[in-house]
């Protein structure tokens, strides 16, 4: 019962904090209503730029939530993995999992590991529900029953155990008996392991969460298509996945490789944006296909990880000489050693978040020139993101902090600046990407 009573005390600890932050929000003023500028309203058709609109109140005081929200996960992704460790509580989970596993090296680290995440579960599950499902309702952004965001929330805890039992054998085998290299091998090994889950992730384990299925609209599905087919893209299927069922916001995406090469249209997408603009929103996500960039990303977590691997080599040393009688374990191969395997990690991440999402950012900004020079139509483009803005409660111009350490992709503001500039077609100018196009 001690893990379950450390857990509940976690999570009411976390309930306190998300109670706190819903208070703060609660006492910022809410608006009258939020303009919408449709892209009729902007003169659909038209070589006229596109303005950007400014961030409703309701956006602002969704993006300042978030920002505090953020910081307060980084700090609990470090916090409850030290608690665990200075309170001595991995250890006796780990003499607990040997009594269980009656000292045998996989039973051991699998019950271990399932009590851990199940501990963690509950400790995160306030934070969660709050993140997820609370806030997402009180901006008016999820249509989501507690029951599904329940279930989603118990797939993804048994989908982690399972997919945690299948793989983290590897690296604890390798930490005892490779204590020196264990490291590269697991960073090597990683590669082959990022690029099985990009070949079942599509087929497997998505259409556990939503439903899958053909477009509806036949006419926009050839468009589509035919998009694909001038980016060079054969053989992909097109699927409309039902996430209104969940959320008010919108996505589209490319994923897998060979039989797995689909077109994911969130059916919010299909709702709120017009023919044009769905045709770049997709000759966008072509762009991240042609282009190798989810090969680039694989590579590159792959090599991460190898580094982020060494690095908790070279540290881990001198804290189990100092702690380690704290701690319960005095080896990295003893399995009560993950929350410090987690911390580490989670400390190398953050340290290079910012060149991550740099690189993303070019990624991004990569695929909308794709997208522009295979669809000619800026004016669909500049519109869908201001659809996309004021839909996803964006805001537009963030400050240099939010860009450095959270911005997966660049403000929308820059985006749509970029767009209304970049028509190299209409003085002769070759496109950096045409070499890819069938016309």
């Amino acid at each position: 019962m001690r893990p379950l009573t450390i857990g509940l005390a976690l999570g009411a600890g976390t309930l306190v904090l998300a109670l706190a932050l819903r208070a703060v929000a609660a006492r910022e003023p809410r608006p009258p209503g939020d303009v919408v500028v449709s892209p009729s309203e902007q003169g659909v058709g038209s070589e006229a730029p596109v303005v950007v609109p400014p961030p409703s109140d309701k956006a602002l005081r969704y993006h300042r939530s978030g920002n505090v929200i953020w910081l307060l996960e980084q700090l609990l992704g470090l916090a409850l993995p030290a608690l665990l460790l200075f309170a001595g509580w991995s250890g006796r989970l780990r003499t607990f999992a040997a009594g269980v596993g009656r000292g045998h090296f996989y039973p051991t680290l699998v019950v271990y590991l399932a009590l851990l995440s199940a501990l963690l579960f509950v400790a995160e599950l306030p934070l969660s529900y709050y993140v997820g499902y609370a806030r997402e309702h009180a901006y008016g952004l999820s249509t989501q029953r507690l029951s599904k965001w329940a279930g989603d929330q118990a797939k993804g805890w048994i989908l982690s155990v399972l997919l945690g039992a299948l793989v983290l054998w590897v690296p604890y085998l390798l930490l005892k008996h490779s204590p020196t290299r264990w490291w590269l091998w697991t960073g090597a090994l990683s590669l082959p392991f990022f690029t099985l889950v990009l070949l079942i992730g599509p087929v497997f384990i998505a259409p556990l969460f939503n439903k899958f299925g053909p477009m509806k609209d036949k006419a926009l599905e050839s468009e589509v298509l035919q998009v694909a087919a001038q980016a060079g893209v054969e053989g992909a299927r097109v699927f409309e996945v039902n996430k209104s069922i969940d959320t008010e916001k919108v996505n589209a995406y490319v994923t897998g490789i060979g039989n797995t090469k689909r077109i994911v249209l969130w059916d919010t997408l299909l709702g709120r944006l017009t023919p044009r603009q769905t045709r770049f929103v997709v000759g966008h996500e072509l762009g991240h296909y042609v282009l190798g960039h989810v090969w680039m990303n694989i590579l590159l977590g792959s090599a991460l990880t190898m580094l982020g691997l060494l690095g908790v080599h070279l540290t881990s040393d001198l804290l189990l000489r100092l702690f380690g009688a704290r701690f319960g374990f005095h080896q990295l191969a003893d399995p009560a050693s993950m929350p410090l395997l987690m911390a580490l990690l989670s400390l190398f991440s953050l340290a290079i978040s910012p060149a991550m999402l740099a690189l993303s950012r070019a990624h991004e900004h990569d695929a909308d020139r794709f997208g522009l020079e295979l669809t000619h139509d800026n004016h669909a483009a500049a519109t869908a993101f201001v659809a996309l803005q004021q839909q996803n409660l964006a805001v537009p111009r963030p400050g240099p902090l939010y860009k450095l350490f959270r911005a997966s992709h660049p403000p929308i503001g820059e985006r749509v600046d970029f767009i209304n500039e970049y028509r190299p077609w209409q003085t002769g100018q070759p496109g950096k990407y045409e070499r890819y196009f069938r016309r």
